[in-house]
């Protein structure tokens, strides 16, 4: 049994039917890409997985999301601790206008966490794991706002490791930043995968070679292929898919 099973997803912002009965399995400790052109439904399906749209008025979702063996869309899940569970990265870095401390520090408060020893403990961590440590244990009190887009995009990591989540979702998080900080991050999900669950979308065709295992390709609401990386890219099935990933559009 997969760790993520989509089923007969849709989905309609009023009379637009933006994802159309998408089915796909997503593995454990993989990275997964999805790419698509622009209106593709790729960060559509991506925010269904921690129920973002529910906050998008008009939106109707069916089909039944299942990560680790339950069904997110039930009406009796506890919103918080689904999106404790799955926690997100924008494309922009979006840090909290605070210090790098209390950026990390702030989902583990909400969720109890008072013990000033443990708060320590959980911010060395995340930072760690995030590999901005080194660059700002010295400046922990400092605003995370005062440092480069790359610093902060992982202080942002960082905070999304913070509660401890089973599946990171990025929604384009490199699109703002320089060659060497995109790097950095590229690098930084692949160690993540060893101990979580992550889904990227990326207009990088490059990007998605070089980090995901498996990649999956829409258009127009549609999922049109998803498969190993190495196969996409080699030996796409489908002439569309194809036709994305050498220009020929999109």
């Amino acid at each position: 049994m997969s760790f993520i099973e989509i089923k007969n997803l849709n989905l309609n912002y009023g009379d637009f039917h933006a994802l159309k009965d998408i089915s796909m399995d997503i593995e454990k400790n993989e990275i997964t890409a999805f790419i698509g052109p622009s209106g593709s439904g790729k960060s559509t399906v991506l925010k269904c997985l921690n129920r973002m749209n529910d906050l998008i008025d008009g939106c109707v979702i069916t089909g039944d999301i299942l990560i680790n063996s339950k069904n997110i869309n039930d009406n009796n899940i506890d919103i918080n601790s689904l999106r404790k569970n799955v926690g997100m990265v924008f494309q922009t870095p979006n840090p909290f206008y605070k210090s790098v401390y209390d950026n990390i520090a702030y989902a583990p408060r909400i969720h109890g966490i008072k013990d000033k020893d443990k708060l320590d403990e959980i911010v060395e961590t995340s930072l760690k794991k995030a590999a901005v440590w080194d660059e700002v244990k010295d400046k922990l009190n400092k605003n995370a706002w005062s440092f480069s887009g790359g610093q902060q995009q992982r202080i942002c990591i960082a905070r999304t490791l913070s509660v401890n989540p089973k599946v990171i979702l990025m929604d384009e998080p490199t699109s703002a930043l320089d060659p060497i900080s995109t790097g950095k991050i590229e690098e930084l999900a692949m160690d993540l995968k060893r101990e979580y669950t992550i889904i990227i979308v990326t207009h990088n065709m490059q990007q998605a070679a070089r980090i995901s295992d498996k990649v999956a390709f829409f258009l127009s609401g549609d999922l049109i292929e998803f498969s190993e990386t190495k196969k996409i890219f080699s030996n796409p099935e489908n002439k569309k898919t194809e036709e994305y990933i050498t220009g020929r559009f999109g």
